[in-house]
């Protein structure tokens, strides 16, 4: 499969392909300088065609899920592809994620990039209005992977994008997350029903196993009787994160450390939410080199809108009108310590 590879000095290299944008391998350095790809992924493009478990690609046109794969907007009701049981699922079966998208390579000073771009016409797994987007992949000398996103739309037309790479900073092969070090600036989350949908309620973290305030083992609490974490099979949440700042601030969000090579990572948005999926619903997936990726291979942290929203009048709307512009940002910051 032809790649993509961004480039700087201190030995990070992001590699993706035009199929889903998706990032196929993330190289960077622990704190004695050995270099390790931090990302799940496959070999070969027919890994990614087949994937169902969206291993590093570009999400859209939604994000997360739709209850019933339906939503009223200006009174007209709108029937999305039902793709996760009863629910529409990050753009349905062929969302972006199971898309070409047409890729412009760029250097500026010393910054390598590449702009990512698509066009989903009216009716794709049923939206309304045909929606324009790119999105802009830099990697930076200061180690930073910034993906800015952009779109428009010629109808109202509900938008909610993110990147669903799993992470696990030991190496792609390492085994499971659970010894890594979270945090997230966030003191409420989204619970959810049965199917993943979240209730409606912004529920207080203080005392549950989602108080990732302070740094906390992804693993401490799974394994608990806790409702939430049984639904999920371990953390599949949305976090609402803590925001002091205008809409168009790029703020902390969460921090992401493994603590026996020290690689960390940080992550800051302008997005009010972000989904912590702990890679439950991994099992016996055959990835990269022939690794099997069991449960917990790796984690998603997907900024992003909250799921549900068209359906949640109460959260921060994800509707995109025509003659307005949707902007996002989204950095990941390497670092070791």
């Amino acid at each position: 499969m032809e790649t993509f590879a961004l480039r700087n000095a201190d030995g990070v290299t992001v590699r993706f392909i035009a199929y889903g944008g998706s990032i196929v391998s993330l190289e960077v350095p622990d704190r004695d300088g050995r270099i390790a790809d931090v990302v799940l992924g496959y070999d070969s493009l027919d890994g990614y065609i087949g994937d169902r478990h969206y291993m590093g690609p570009l999400i859209g046109r939604y994000a997360n899920r739709i209850a019933r794969g339906r939503f009223t907007l200006d009174g007209r009701v709108h029937a999305l592809t039902v793709n996760d049981g009863a629910n529409h699922l990050h753009g349905g079966r062929r969302g972006f994620h199971k898309v070409p998208w047409d890729v412009t390579p760029f250097e500026d000073g010393g910054v390598t990039g590449a702009v990512l771009s698509y066009t989903s016409v009216t009716g794709d797994e049923g939206y309304p209005g045909t929606l324009a987007v790119s999105v802009v992949y830099t990697l930076t000398e200061a180690s930073e992977l910034i993906l800015d996103y952009a779109a428009i739309t010629d109808e109202p037309t509900p938008v909610n994008l993110t990147q669903h790479a799993y992470f696990n900073l030991a190496g792609h092969d390492a085994g499971d997350v659970l010894g890594h070090e979270l945090t997230i600036a966030a003191a409420r989350f989204t619970p959810v029903d049965a199917g993943l949908i979240p209730t409606g309620e912004l529920r207080d973290v203080s005392g549950t196993p989602f108080d990732f305030r302070s740094p906390r083992l992804v693993g401490a609490s799974l394994g608990t009787a806790d409702e939430q974490l049984r639904i999920g099979k371990g953390y599949d949440h949305n976090f609402v994160l803590d925001r002091g700042g205008t809409d168009d601030a790029v703020e902390f969000a969460a921090r992401l450390y493994e603590p026996r090579g020290g690689r960390m990572l940080e992550i800051y948005t302008t997005e009010p939410g972000m989904q912590l999926y702990s890679g439950g619903g991994l099992a016996g997936v055959v990835g990269k080199h022939g690794c099997v990726y069991g449960a917990s291979a790796g984690i998603a942290l997907e900024t992003q809108h909250f799921p549900d929203s068209p359906n949640q009048p109460a959260f921060p709307s994800t509707i995109l009108r025509s003659g307005e512009g949707f902007t996002s940002r989204t950095v990941y910051r390497f670092s070791v310590s």
